[in-house]
């Protein structure tokens, strides 16, 4: 990453107020329902690979039927896979939901861990899903890499990275820890609306004047 500009915190910021125009992404919609790590946790291993309304259709069912992890022992995986469908790789992660409860109980006492590196010990959960629980459902530092904050940080100039992986190891360096806790909301947001894969909304674009490609969507795609 290069050497941190102050030109982040403008980009932060505007990217800030862009978020309360949007649509709220689904794992932070579902805290602010119901402020519960377990359903942050589920809807976070629900909506990997899946578009936000499949997800949040699918949490709102499941959660009719699942309100802790003793529900989840109750249901048999076919059940499950019943429930969440038509989520991506929806029986993969009707086997890891049915695991959950168990590992939960003999790891953790039955209760969510808050720290990124035991939360990947769950069945279903890599890195990005555990920081996004811990900065979402616990409001901790933690800094969670997608396919969207990785494209816009390297869209934006600011990284020269090849993996998310890769990504959050430079961002947890370099990128201030006053940041951590909300950045990956507002950058979904803007990736899902504006800085999107392909298409991206170049003209426009609130932050063209601090991106290194900006009004140029072949570059960017």
């Amino acid at each position: 990453m290069k050497k941190y500009s102050p030109q982040i915190e403008n980009v932060y910021n505007i990217l800030a107020d862009e978020f309360k125009k949007n649509r709220t992404p689904v794992v932070d919609l579902i805290e602010v329902q119901t402020g519960d790590p377990f359903k942050v946790l589920i809807t976070t291993i629900l909506s990997a690979r899946t578009k936000d309304e499949t997800t949040a259709a699918v949490a709102r069912r499941l959660f009719e039927h699942v309100k802790n992890p003793r529900d989840l022992e109750k249901l048999s995986e076919e059940k499950l896979q019943e429930l969440i469908y038509p989520i991506g790789f929806y029986r993969s992660k009707a086997r890891h939901l049915k695991k959950l409860p168990a590992v939960l109980n003999d790891l953790f006492n039955g209760k969510i861990p808050q720290d990124v590196d035991e939360l990947t010990k769950l069945p279903g959960v890599g890195r990005k899903t555990a920081n996004l629980v811990v900065a979402v459902a616990f409001k901790k530092p933690a800094v969670c890499v997608d396919v969207h904050v990785h494209r816009i940080f390297n869209r934006l100039g600011y990284l020269d990275t090849k993996t998310p992986l890769e990504t959050e190891r430079e961002l947890r360096k370099h990128l201030p820890e006053k940041f951590w806790t909300t950045f990956n909301s507002y950058f979904v947001s803007f990736g899902q609306h504006t800085c999107r894969p392909v298409g991206p909304k170049c003209t426009g674009c609130p932050v063209a004047r601090y991106c290194s490609t900006p009004n140029a969507p072949a570059v960017c795609q």
